[in-house]
């Protein structure tokens, strides 16, 4: 089936407003819990494991719940729709929490609200994100325009993230009038509205290929998708990915805010997060077409985590020679990285659109929903691991967080900073020279194999419909 300008269009804005919610989420829960409101780095960070471990099992269910799901509507547009607005009210619930009062029970019922709407919103997210990728290998049944459908998904949720990135500092200085808290809470209910106006756009002009789940029994779904191996390996490699991402998105407004420091501070990490998101949508844009015409897929995302690595490396040079305190210079190495970054999030979504073509050839199921729900599982563990490494070590290296009543920022001792810088790129560098070593040995669907998966999967469909006559 042949996709429409107004069908790629539509998808990309849904990948934008689905991306500006999670990028808010993933970016500044830490800090607003921890900042702002008080709660322990190393609770936040906990809670938001355990989350994840409660996703381990409702992600895959959920993919299960798709793809057995036939209406009217289609398979997947009625939970995307339905899990946008429950997650929109859960988002705003999330950065508006309840004052905590005097005492340890004013503190502990925020600790309980925080843990409740926190895995409410896993929940949720998950219900409109898995059905918004399994629709990739849905609408669409040509490797070109897989690739293609991947790069405009990616690409706009780069732009989401980055939307999030620009804006989120200065316009909750704006909006909270002094006040983080009420800035947050408020631009909180903004990003709500573009969400849930976005995903109806996108539900409204996509379409679906009419197709039937051969898989009958949870059972044989999940021993389908545990026999797809190279599923297995995108999956890990995603997991790998973005953890050095958000170890990353978790620890850089705590630089911006206590070591680079100044009384805009808000202004020179909002240029760097423009400029590294910039970066990032250029990557996906232009950076991966132009490698792709000369570069196989696995050769360009060896290239990127090498290319990723030296920036984080190029960071930590800086910071130990003083450099850094010229944020000119540091934006070299972080268009590096986010650029990157960019390209290694298209070719994740890439891979894993492959591997549902591997998998079908190789067990006889197409288990779209279940592989992409590993997607969503994998980058929200990613996201909890990362966060609660975070909270952890902000608690070991000492730093003091400043309470929404401060309007002074809290000064940090040099061993701080130098543990902060050290959290910041030596980490996230460790994390990718892991993906690196595991993708190489791992990693067999090159462009040729995936090519020919795409003519076998035709000439089986072919023979079936006409044996159906």
């Amino acid at each position: 089936m042949k996709l429409t300008g107004k069908q790629k269009a539509a998808f990309g804005i849904g990948a934008i407003g689905k991306d500006m919610v999670y990028a808010l989420s993933a970016s500044y829960v830490m800090y607003y819990y921890q900042d702002i409101i008080g709660l322990s780095p190393t609770f936040v960070g906990l809670i938001l494991m355990v989350a994840r471990v409660f996703d381990a099992f409702n992600d895959p269910f959920m993919g299960i719940l798709v793809a057995k799901t036939k209406t009217r509507w289609g398979r997947f547009r009625p939970y995307l729709v339905s899990g946008t607005v429950l997650n929109a009210f859960v988002l705003y619930a999330l950065f508006a929490a309840p004052s905590s009062g005097s005492g340890n029970s004013g503190s502990t019922a925020v600790m309980v609200y925080f843990s409740v709407v926190y895995i409410l919103w896993g929940m949720t997210y998950t219900m409109m994100d898995i059905p918004y990728w399994s629709m990739i290998p849905a609408i669409t049944d040509t490797p070109a325009d897989t690739e293609n459908l991947s790069v405009i998904g990616r690409t706009c949720a780069g732009v989401g993230s980055a939307i999030i990135a620009m804006l989120t500092v200065l316009s909750v200085k704006m909006l909270g009038a002094g006040s983080e808290r009420v800035g947050f809470r408020r631009f909180a209910l903004i990003v709500s509205v573009i969400f849930i106006i976005t995903e109806i756009i996108c539900a409204v002009s996509v379409k679906e290929k009419d197709t039937e789940m051969k898989t009958a029994t949870i059972g044989e779904m999940f021993r389908a998708l545990f026999s797809n191996d190279q599923a297995i390996v995108v999956v890990l490699a995603i997991v790998l990915v973005n953890s050095a991402l958000y170890l990353t998105s978790n620890l850089i407004i705590y630089f911006f805010k206590y070591d680079v420091g100044g009384t805009n501070w808000q202004g020179t990490y909002t240029l760097f997060s423009t400029v590294g998101g910039a970066f990032q949508i250029l990557g996906m844009m232009i950076g991966y077409p132009i490698v792709r015409r000369k570069h196989t897929n696995t050769a360009i995302f060896k290239q990127a985590l090498f290319a990723a690595i030296f920036g984080y490396l190029l960071i930590l040079t800086m910071c130990l020679t003083g450099l850094s305190s010229n944020v000119f210079l540091l934006f070299i190495p972080g268009a590096i990285v986010f650029a990157c970054n960019g390209i290694l999030t298209v070719l994740t979504t890439v891979f894993l659109s492959n591997s549902v073509d591997y998998g079908e050839i190789k067990t006889g199921h197409r288990e779209e929903s279940v592989i992409f729900s590993m997607q969503t599982f994998v980058v929200k563990l990613a996201s909890g691991v990362s966060v609660f490494i975070t909270g952890i070590g902000l608690d070991l290296i000492g730093l003091v967080g400043n309470s929404d009543a401060e309007s002074v920022v809290a000064q940090q001792s040099e061993s701080t900073l130098v543990g902060l810088r050290l959290l910041m790129t030596i980490m996230p560098t460790l994390v990718l020279i892991a993906a690196a070593v595991f993708f190489s040995r791992k990693f067999k669907l090159t462009d040729e194999i995936v090519l020919e998966n795409a003519r076998k999967l035709k000439e089986k469909n072919r023979a079936a419909a006409e044996n159906a006559r």
